[in-house]
């Protein structure tokens, strides 16, 4: 299966790049609803792309010469949510100098895109329906409604049907705005997409730094790779291939050196200790939490350790460009006894 890619816009900021099934099931899935004049909610962790479904959507539809108007819900404080949704009048309340038009007004015959709906509060909420319902907005301050015609995408990280059986959304107003659901696969679960996003960020990283060449990653890097669970997703991915390819020198050599937590430092400041739960004016004892078991699965103990001493050798060489004498001093042995742990494990092709 080929690498899907579809750009927006000429800066190249907007697009989709993967090959994975459950990634292009995803893109199919907007696409099909691009020409529906219906709500459509997006559903995602951060960082996989929901702000990018919401542009295709609109992009693909009758409404694409139209504006496109974003709102992060979790942008503004709840006392200015609704007034930037529906807009006020002059004197409406404090502050309010002059009559202003709000996200539905800015948005008419377009896409009004609402990110972190989950943050609206119920207040909003209400206002909302009657907005989707009817086609209409009353500003603050105003007993005249507008008509507006709005197609409403909304994107939201958590579970809206949970909040809903909880009391904390309005389930009428969720029925309202799931005509179609697109739920985005985390980067964790889309096949072959790590090295493909990788690749991409790694060479125009690259070519923005003027490198006459892209080397790749060596193989170590690629295999951490495949394993971190990218809390971020593909927004985190790019900050780390790019961090990794920015700090490399070498650019004739394959990049050996990636760092995922950019705040880890052995200088990081201290945050003083959380004051202990009080209970009838004692503190509560605190039950440690267990270690997650790393080992429980090891039946081979004499190949595990072979292993592990092969993962701290490959990511001790790459970090210090293979230079041998850096990487002893670096791991606390003799160059003779990095030397004989590198032919050990057969490293020297590597490097």
């Amino acid at each position: 299966m080929g690498i899907f890619t579809i750009t927006w816009c000429v800066d190249q900021k907007s697009q989709f790049i993967g090959q994975s099934g459950a990634f292009l099931d995803a893109v199919e899935r907007a696409s099909r609803a691009a020409p529906m004049a219906r709500p459509v909610l997006v559903i995602g962790e951060r960082g996989t792309g929901k702000e990018l479904i919401a542009e295709r959507l609109h992009r693909l539809s009758d409404r694409w010469e139209e504006p496109l108007v974003v709102m992060n819900c979790a942008a503004l404080p709840e006392t200015l949510i609704e007034a930037e949704l529906f807009g006020h009048e002059q004197g409406a309340f404090t502050g309010a100098t002059r009559a202003r038009e709000g996200r539905f007004e800015e948005a008419d015959r377009g896409t009004l895109f609402l990110d972190e709906l989950g943050t609206l509060s119920m207040g909003a909420q209400e206002r909302l329906l009657r907005a989707v319902e009817y086609g209409e907005v009353t500003r603050i301050g105003s007993s005249r409604p507008t008509r507006v015609d709005v197609r409403i995408v909304a994107a939201t990280n958590e579970d809206l049907q949970a909040k809903a059986e909880r009391g904390e959304f309005r389930a009428d107003l969720l029925d309202r705005l799931s005509f179609e659901v697109i739920t985005l696969p985390p980067l964790r679960v889309r096949e072959g997409d790590i090295e493909v996003l990788a690749d991409y960020f790694g060479r125009r990283m690259a070519a923005e730094l003027g490198w006459e060449q892209w080397p790749g990653f060596a193989d170590h890097v690629h295999d951490a790779m495949e394993e971190h669970p990218w809390p971020g997703n593909v927004r985190e991915l790019r900050n780390v291939v790019e961090r990794a390819v920015y700090r490399w020198d070498s650019w004739d050599q394959p990049i050996g050196e990636v760092v995922f937590d950019p705040f880890d430092s052995p200088w990081k400041p201290l945050t003083s200790p959380a004051a202990p739960a009080q209970v009838n004016g004692a503190a509560e004892p605190t039950t440690p939490t267990p270690a997650t078991p790393r080992f429980d699965q090891v039946d081979d103990l004499r190949g595990a350790v072979e292993a592990h001493e092969r993962a701290i050798l490959e990511h001790a060489l790459g970090a210090n460009r293979w230079n041998q004498r850096q990487t002893a001093k670096a791991l606390g042995l003799s160059y003779d006894q990095l030397r004989h742990a590198i032919k050990k494990h057969g490293l020297a092709d590597n490097g």
